[in-house]
């Protein structure tokens, strides 16, 4: 089944339900990003500790089932939260295992050496395709997918689908489209928030000038990466192209791919605007690329960062600064016409048979399982039945609120759309090629042609 994306004339709509993501962040509490208690901080509370469960789990007593996922630090600890109600609930055995950032091939060798994890959480939508063709996914059962037909809007069940087989629950979904600063750089330097990329590389500049490093990037791990290109190229070259070359129907030396990466180098390609210039960033991994934004008071090491929703997450529990207070947000600068929405998010699916793999699938795709998480902060929910009182506040209610108003209308991450060789893996394809890039961002034909070359070979095989 081919994947549900947006068409240019739903993507206004698209964009502005998802917009309020970007606006509402301004106002987000440490509370509503990850309290370690989890408890509800607003005046009008969330769903009910005690509520019923609106799904039936079988009996599972001694039952042992691992699921692996890429998943560390709080968010780790919030999903396993709701691995132990599972236990509770069915008397299973649950146990979690870490992948690492390059997920595809660590359950490849885990798989081809016959142990394979239960259930995998997979961030890359072409990875889902890929372990499908592979056979190496189990579809969903009856109880799964009647949860899916519940809950989901069709776009979300057909990202989880291939070939006309469900095999994903898309549990946990993400805006990649923020740009967070620190508040006391961008005052001491007189700026304020852009709304156009020459805006962002102008107020880059003002607050270079001020002593500070004005953007922090996680060039370390390609991923981040792959999010500044689309979000570049989404806006500049427009949802058509941008679904052309996900799909690789337009090759990566097309002369969309080289605008794109020219106007990304115009921050690449300037040391003095990224934190320890483009040799630093590629030394720092994601985390350190929010810490050294937020973890350094009024003198920090650098005054912005990009990534999504999720970095939220890591100022809550990693510094000491206040989300809508020392940490703000503002949606990414428009390129084009229009600023961009990237999406993303992780499918629970089936690497093993049996009742236990399917009944945490089932658990996955219910209200019970996303409510745990939503009460605890950090986390969007595409499950379009979540009570909306489950979320801490206000302000993560209305991101909610706008995931599921935009319905099947959204842009999905291209790199996870990508074989895993290509947009998925550590060192290789995509990633390698950008980080490449970063390294040298004035040969941008060498880059096109080492990212056109990598992509030809990942989706011929």
């Amino acid at each position: 089944m081919r994947t549900t994306l947006a068409t240019p004339r739903t993507t206004r709509r698209t964009r502005a339900a998802l917009a309020v993501i970007a606006a509402s962040a301004l106002a987000l509490t440490a509370a509503g990003c990850g309290d370690d208690d989890g408890k509800d901080s607003s005046a009008d509370g969330g769903g009910s500790q005690d509520s019923a469960p609106t799904v039936e789990l079988p009996t599972l007593d001694g039952q042992k089932l691992q699921v692996a996922a890429v998943w560390t630090g709080a968010e780790q600890k919030n999903f396993t939260a709701v691995l132990d109600e599972f236990e509770k609930r069915t008397g299973a055995q649950v146990s979690f295992v870490p992948t690492g950032d390059s997920i595809s091939t660590f359950l490849g060798t885990k798989i081809e050496g016959g142990e394979p994890p239960d259930v995998a959480m997979l961030p890359q939508v072409g990875v889902v395709k890929q372990f499908a063709d592979k056979g190496w996914l189990k579809p969903a059962g009856s109880e799964v997918t009647a949860q899916l037909t519940k809950n989901f809007s069709q776009g979300w069940q057909d990202l989880g689908a291939h070939k006309g087989k469900q095999y994903g629950v898309y549990f946990k979904a993400a805006n990649k489209s923020l740009v967070w600063y620190n508040s006391a750089a961008y005052e001491n330097a007189g700026a304020s928030e852009p709304k156009t990329w020459q805006e962002f590389l102008d107020t880059s500049q003002t607050i270079s000038a001020s002593g500070v490093p004005p953007v922090s990037i996680g060039g370390a791990d390609g991923w981040t990466l792959t999010d500044w290109f689309e979000n570049v190229y989404l806006s500049q070259a427009g949802p058509e192209k941008y679904d052309q070359l996900a799909k690789h129907e337009i090759k990566w030396t097309d002369p969309s791919v080289k605008r794109a990466l020219e106007t990304l180098g115009e921050l690449f390609g300037d040391k003095t605007l990224i934190a320890g210039g483009q040799s630093g960033a590629l030394q720092t991994e994601f985390p350190k690329s929010v810490t050294q934004t937020f973890a350094g008071g009024d003198t920090p090491e650098a005054a912005m960062v990009f990534e999504g929703d999720f970095v939220s997450v890591n100022i809550a529990t990693d510094t000491k600064a206040k989300i809508g207070t020392d940490a703000k947000v503002f949606p990414f600068p428009a390129v084009g016409d229009q600023s961009p929405v990237v999406s993303g998010g992780d499918a629970a699916v089936a690497l093993k048979g049996g009742k236990g793999a399917q009944a945490l699938l089932t658990f996955l795709a219910s209200t019970d399982a996303a409510e745990l998480w939503a009460k605890a902060g950090g986390f969007i929910s595409p499950n379009k039945e979540l009570d909306l009182k489950a979320y801490p506040n206000d302000v993560q209610r209305d991101i909610a609120k706008a995931l599921i108003e935009a319905g099947d209308d959204f842009r999905f991450d291209m790199s996870d759309q990508a074989p895993a060789a290509f947009g998925g893996t550590k060192g290789e394809g995509e990633w390698k090629g950008l980080q490449d890039f970063l390294k040298d961002p004035k040969d941008v034909s060498g880059a096109q042609r080492a990212l056109e070359a990598d992509a030809a070979k990942a989706y011929e095989n």
